[in-house]
């Protein structure tokens, strides 16, 4: 049976979704807290590799959970394929049945797949259980998560690299371009998240960047009102 490959990009998307929300909305918290250009990159880049690396594990022992679970029940499977055959085939003749199978037909194909143990059991998970294991792979998901959220999460910091670099002086043109770039990631990010359904890429590319956008404006807003009642910044 060919090995399906492991599709990393849903983890790669949503990885990098999370990753540009969440470094967004600390840096806009921080500027509306009205707080140093310093504060900015230390609180940045620590959520950057903290966050990432949790993320990451959490995708990690998901995934993990999920492969126990599914191979907890195809034990099972092969157990009562060899404890209870004459049950087993009648719920494979069943699900065969419920894809239009009968007569002669359903007998031939019922016999073909009961002379395969793994197509057999594979057979029960997908349609009895409803298992779906060809996308699970805890070592690859959590990296491409990682890599997600620390690659397109960087682009709300990299203004305020430069800045520190080149000493400029002007916060506010650096925020503008920080938020502009980082929408454009938002929305680039969001139109690739349109392959994985219906909707148009400019509507999930545009509804990614706008819920991002108000996720910042949140923060920045928060930042702003605490600094006043706190008197800092």
């Amino acid at each position: 049976m060919k090995k399906i490959r492991y599709n990393w990009l849903p983890d790669f998307v949503y990885g990098g979704i999370d990753g540009a929300v969440t470094t967004f909305a600390i840096v806009a918290g921080v500027v509306g807290a009205n707080l140093s250009t310093p504060v900015i990159l230390i609180m940045g880049f620590a959520n950057l590799f903290a966050d990432g690396f949790s993320m990451a594990t959490g995708k990690y022992l998901s995934d993990k959970a999920e492969l126990d679970r599914i191979n907890q029940i195809r034990e099972s499977e092969e157990q009562s394929i060899i404890e209870k055959p004459k049950e087993e085939k009648s719920e494979i003749r069943e699900i065969l049945r419920s894809f239009g199978f009968k007569g002669n037909d359903l007998a031939r194909a019922a016999k073909v797949i009961t002379s395969k143990p793994k197509i057999w059991v594979k057979l029960m998970l997908t349609h009895e259980f409803n298992v779906i294991e060809e996308n699970i792979n805890p070592v690859r998901g959590a990296w491409a998560t990682f890599l997600a959220f620390n690659t397109v999460g960087l682009i709300p910091l990299l203004a305020y690299v430069v800045q520190a670099i080149m000493g400029w002086t002007d916060t506010r043109a650096v925020f503008w371009v920080t938020s502009i770039a980082t929408l454009a990631a938002l929305f680039l990010v969001g139109t690739v998240k349109s392959r994985f359904s219906n909707r148009h890429w400019f509507i999930a590319g545009t509804e990614t960047a706008v819920l991002g956008g108000f996720a910042a404006s949140t923060a920045f807003f928060i930042g702003e009102m605490l600094s006043k009642l706190l008197n800092v910044g």
